[in-house]
């Protein structure tokens, strides 16, 4: 293991990838492998562990170059000096070479070797077929997306052999690192493999292995990266309902074919992935990560306490409600993740799961009503936004023609009568109104009327089709 550079540190808590907002992290390299060297630029991967709190490791590409990148100024991490005269050290997946170097990895089935000569350390693999006597397309060019938080994605444009545009590419490099597999490669490639057109068509991955005192044998294994179809110039529904209710435009038509989408998805994954019979332990310990979750909101959220007995009734009615099988599921469900592509309906993006979830939480079978639950919250989202926006007007009706019209699509599509879970439903769905407030009281203040006013309405009308 190896102590970083100091230039690290201060960068990377810079960065909107790093968990540890507020402190300086403290890093040590425990690995960490190369994808090219030539004159011109060095192209490495770094692993660093943070150890300054709740310890997490990331994955950090550089890339070094004797003469500064052209046009690389926002790229630059540091600049330093040697015997051989300064080194401009660079974010790889803003640098064309790393770009390239990472998803000719996933192409071509390449193998990384460990900096330390301990051997392979990076793997890719390709999942898109390469039709016989055609060569695979080439990079033309690469840009990195903005705005994500947790992970940095590369797209590509592509060219074919004859120089015609391809299939565009979207490679996610993922930061945070972990001890097993990871549910977008794993999920998104499932439904692929099974034929649904509810995902973009998968590319390939590249997975890595590292040493981990805690993982068996010593060494952990993960997926670094994650490539597939890029889909240019689209929306996602969160957009396209805001736009919708902007000009009082029905959107239950449209909602409810989501729902059919999302009933296909649950249907698919339940096909391709092992699911098994909710047990009387699993059903208690999500109650009672419902019943601890409220009460961290509430002692953040004092004016939630006042549900607290009527709260616990819903709890209870839940716990004693016919659950259906666990399954793999979206674990993150809302509109945000979805996008609607022209000729082809609603695609589903990013199945890593709810980002404060451990990753193996995050892997194992769940309840499907907690994607339909993150999905209709969804819907009020958008409604409450508006609102803040528009003071003194609503879009409840809107969102409630929605939020009926998602179910409906749901039932129609996967024939499960919903009323037989409905208190089940009520009790994930207030789940994450919850979960909600706690976010918005430390992130987002001005917006925690959404939250709350929906953890009033919906313990109302649950309790009110309990009496």
């Amino acid at each position: 293991m190896l102590e970083v550079p100091d230039y690290l540190a201060p960068w990377m808590a810079r960065q909107r990838w790093f968990a540890g907002k507020g402190r300086t992290p403290q890093l040590l390299e425990i690995g960490g492998f190369s994808l090219g060297y030539d004159e011109s630029v060095r192209v490495r991967v770094r692993l660093v562990l943070d150890r300054a709190s709740n310890p997490l490791l990331y994955q950090v590409p550089l890339t070094e170059r004797r003469t500064p990148l052209q046009g690389g100024e926002a790229a630059l991490v540091a600049t330093e000096n040697d015997a051989d005269g300064p080194l401009y050290i660079y974010d790889g997946p803003r640098d064309p070479a790393f770009a390239s170097a990472l998803l000719g990895m996933v192409l071509q089935g390449g193998e990384a070797l460990a900096e330390d000569g301990s051997g392979p350390a990076a793997f890719g693999h390709r999942d898109l077929a390469e039709p016989d006597g055609i060569r695979f397309p080439q990079v033309r060019s690469s840009k990195v997306l903005s705005g994500e938080q947790s992970n940095t994605s590369i797209v590509y444009e592509m060219t074919d052999a004859d120089g015609s545009p391809a299939m565009p590419i979207i490679c996610k490099l993922f930061r945070a690192l972990h001890d097993g597999e990871n549910p977008d490669v794993v999920l998104t490639g499932a439904l692929g493999a099974a034929g649904s057109a509810v995902v973009p068509r998968t590319v390939g991955y590249v997975t890595g292995r590292w040493r981990d005192t805690a993982a068996l044998g010593g060494v952990a294994t993960g997926h670094l990266a994650f490539a597939q179809e890029f889909l240019p110039g689209v929306q996602d529904a969160w957009k396209v309902a805001l736009a919708a209710v902007e000009v009082g435009e029905d959107f239950a038509e449209r909602a409810y074919a989501l729902g059919e989408a999302t009933a296909e998805m649950h249907e698919t994954l339940a096909g391709a992935l092992p699911t098994r019979v909710t047990t009387p332990f699993d059903i208690a310990t999500v109650v009672t990560a419902m019943r601890t979750r409220f009460e961290l909101a509430a002692s953040e959220v004092p004016a939630l306490g006042v549900y607290r007995e009527r709260l616990n009734t819903v709890y209870a009615r839940a716990q004693a409600s016919p659950w259906p099988p666990l399954q793999r599921i979206h674990g993150d469900f809302h509109l945000g993740q979805v996008l609607s592509v022209p000729d082809r309906g609603w695609v589903v993006l990013d199945f890593e799961g709810e980002p404060l979830r451990d990753m193996r939480e995050r892997s194992a079978p769940d309840c499907p009503l907690r994607d339909l639950a993150g999905m209709l919250r969804s819907f009020d989202y958008v409604a409450g936004s508006y609102a803040l926006a528009h003071p003194g007007q609503s879009a409840a009706e809107w969102a409630s023609a929605a939020r009926n019209a998602f179910i409906d699509g749901y039932i129609a599509r996967s024939g499960r009568d919903l009323r037989e879970h409905r208190a089940l439903l009520d009790a994930f769905e207030i789940d994450k109104a919850v979960y909600e407030a706690l976010y918005e009281v430390r992130n987002r203040p001005n917006w925690l009327s959404i939250p709350s006013a929906a953890v009033d309405r919906l313990v109302t009308r649950s309790s009110q089709r309990a009496s």
